[in-house]
């Protein structure tokens, strides 16, 4: 199969790439310049130069191949996290790149539609275990993922498959990990909300490994996370791997850090049972983690 990967060098993209190459796909990499392209190619890719909102120039890219994944986001990191005004451009590509992404994909003949979203748009579950029709709460950051599942959603007509899938909190050598890990060797937080909540994690590898196997599901939305865990063992591991004396979390939160303290159980037996994947790291050690 012939994929065109969006947000191809970023924290998922660059794990997907080269899993989708060693599963014998012909992938394609869209970069937004050709600083961006020479990464892609180093990734095993073919890189096209294209701007993700301009629908002629993503037709252009798109012709020939039969998959599109979009994994494009701009995540902030640190004291960001907490600022609404820095998730806008995440939310403008979300939104607005998978508007334009669906056109043109519709234009140029794609079959199938692999769009990212994210777990963190259920509603605090508590202990129970949240499948795909647990209730959202469509507001903050997590909304835009909703909007654009909704967006592609519509993709689903006439033959074609649009596969929408949750993300877990995404733990592994990168950005917010690397934030975490940091403050932890500090005085900061190894976890968020009660110690008592629950965490689903899942390492970009194997998110990796959930876009290959996406691309052979039906149309729907699939959350993609490895074993939940207690708050508070998650915060051990972290703690441990930055050399706390003790795991801490912080008593109040708001904005962005109100949504990470949900409790969110999220299971994955719908992909599993639909294509066979399964995470390769299913619980959390310290491997997952940077040295500090």
């Amino acid at each position: 199969m012939r994929v065109l990967v969006i947000g191809s060098t970023g924290t998922l993209g660059s794990f997907a790439v080269p899993q989708l190459i060693a599963a014998g796909h012909r992938v394609t990499g869209l970069a937004r310049n050709e600083e961006r392209a020479a990464v892609v190619k180093k990734l095993g890719a073919e890189p096209v130069v294209a701007d993700l909102f301009d629908v002629e120039q993503l037709i252009d890219a798109l012709n020939g191949h039969d998959a599109v994944v979009n994994l494009a986001t701009r995540v902030p990191v640190g004291g960001k996290l907490i600022r609404s005004s820095s998730w806008a451009e995440n939310g403008r590509i979300r939104i607005e790149g998978s508007k334009a992404l669906v056109r043109a994909a519709t234009a140029a003949d794609i079959g199938i539609f692999v769009q990212e979203g994210v777990a963190l748009a259920y509603a605090d579950g508590g202990d129970r275990e949240l499948d795909e029709d647990a209730p959202v709460v469509a507001a903050g950051p997590p909304q835009t993922s909703l909007i654009a599942h909704d967006t592609v959603a519509g993709f689903a007509q006439d033959g074609r498959i649009a596969v929408r899938l949750r993300i877990a909190n995404v733990h592994g050598d990168e950005p917010l990990t690397r934030w975490i890990v940091k403050g932890a060797r500090g005085l900061g937080p190894s976890y968020f909300g009660s110690k008592d909540g629950w965490i689903t994690p899942i390492h970009p590898s194997d998110v990796g490994s959930a876009v290959v196997a996406a691309l052979t599901a039906p149309s729907g939305v699939y959350n993609v996370g490895a074993t939940p865990l207690r708050k508070r063992e998650f915060g051990a591991v972290v703690a441990a791997v930055a050399g706390a004396r003790k795991a801490r979390t912080v008593p109040i939160t708001f904005g962005f850090l109100k949504i990470l303290a949900r409790s969110q159980r999220v299971v994955s037996t719908k992909l599993t049972e639909a294509t066979g994947w399964k995470p390769e790291r299913p619980v959390v050690t310290s491997e997952w983690f940077p040295s500090p």
